[in-house]
């Protein structure tokens, strides 16, 4: 690890007012840089509270549009071009609006894992956390879910609502099998199994809990276990050995190549140079920003 390296990226952090936001599917490296960890939700909520210059965001792109659409006056850096989750990219304006109008008497709920153009035309945005929540606080019976059918055919097992499901899909959780996680739980029958509700129902059906990255943080820090299975992309194990080094954590094989494409270099040159700057037209920011506003809300009454 370069600790000069951090030293400059923290130094050039108060030169200029930026804070650096980082998912838990980041390098552990990029963690010593992080003015603020999280998942999609929390850094969500930080995003709308930040009070600084520049915010530059470890992630992926659909995060870094979150933040700006939060903080339209601020100026929101994503370190590497390329960090472009393909899931998000499954759903376009143009094929939601033609859902819309075979479902005209549905809600639409975006998962925050979608452009800003999808957003725009959502009635509210959720996360992995706050799904079930976001789900059941809308007036309609009827929910088109995008972009992700795994998480959409969760939801519908803790709601009465009918869900209509887009045929998205993580492709990291989606390749996790029931398989995998019964090797791993013969090879550690004393842990207990942590599993995101983006993997498909099968897999759900072995957790001890189905949790999102932060909760999963959250739940292995309150309970008494000391041996826990992490069923999501394997770079969460690294936040949860440097939170609970006196716990053990395991996880199968389960790679994000976008979120791993930030690295220290690509965060210094991003701070440095002012590089890549977020840029989304300004209604698409307006409509988008109400669809965040009511995910945020929907979330304050649920604590």
């Amino acid at each position: 690890m370069d600790l000069k390296l951090i030293d400059k990226i923290n130094r050039l952090k108060k030169e200029k007012n930026a804070v650096i936001l980082v998912h838990n599917y980041q390098r552990p490296e990029i963690y010593r840089v992080a003015d603020f960890i999280g998942d999609s939700l929390e850094l969500s909520r930080e995003a709308a509270k930040i009070d600084a210059d520049i915010i530059v965001f470890c992630g992926v792109d659909f995060m870094a549009e979150s933040a700006k659409i939060l903080n339209p006056e601020k100026k929101v850096l994503i370190p590497v071009k390329g960090a472009e989750c393909p899931m998000a990219g499954m759903v376009t304006r143009q094929e939601l609006l033609n859902l819309k109008r075979q479902h005209p008497r549905a809600a639409v709920v975006s998962y925050v894992n979608t452009s800003a153009e999808t957003k725009a035309e959502s009635d509210i945005c959720c996360t992995s956390s706050n799904c079930i929540e976001v789900v059941n606080s809308v007036p309609e019976k009827e929910v088109i879910f995008v972009p992700d059918e795994n998480l959409a055919k969760y939801v519908q097992t803790k709601t009465d609502k009918r869900i209509i499901p887009w045929k998205g899909f993580c492709y990291v959780h989606a390749k996790i099998t029931a398989e995998q996680v019964r090797e791993a739980k013969g090879l550690h029958p004393e842990a207990k199994v942590l599993v995101h509700p983006e993997c498909p129902l099968d897999v759900i059906a072995l957790a001890d809990k189905v949790c999102s990255t932060s909760q999963m943080l959250y739940y292995a820090k309150e309970d008494e276990a000391r041996k826990f299975i992490i069923i999501t992309e394997h770079g969460m194990v690294e936040r949860l050995k440097l939170e609970m080094p006196e716990k053990k954590f395991y996880s199968i094989v389960a790679t994000c190549i976008q979120q791993k494409k930030n690295t220290l270099p690509a965060v210094l040159r991003s701070i440095q140079e002012e590089v890549y700057p977020v840029e989304i037209d300004d209604e698409i920011i307006k409509r988008a920003r109400k669809a965040l506003d009511r995910m945020l809300e929907v979330s304050r009454k649920s604590d």
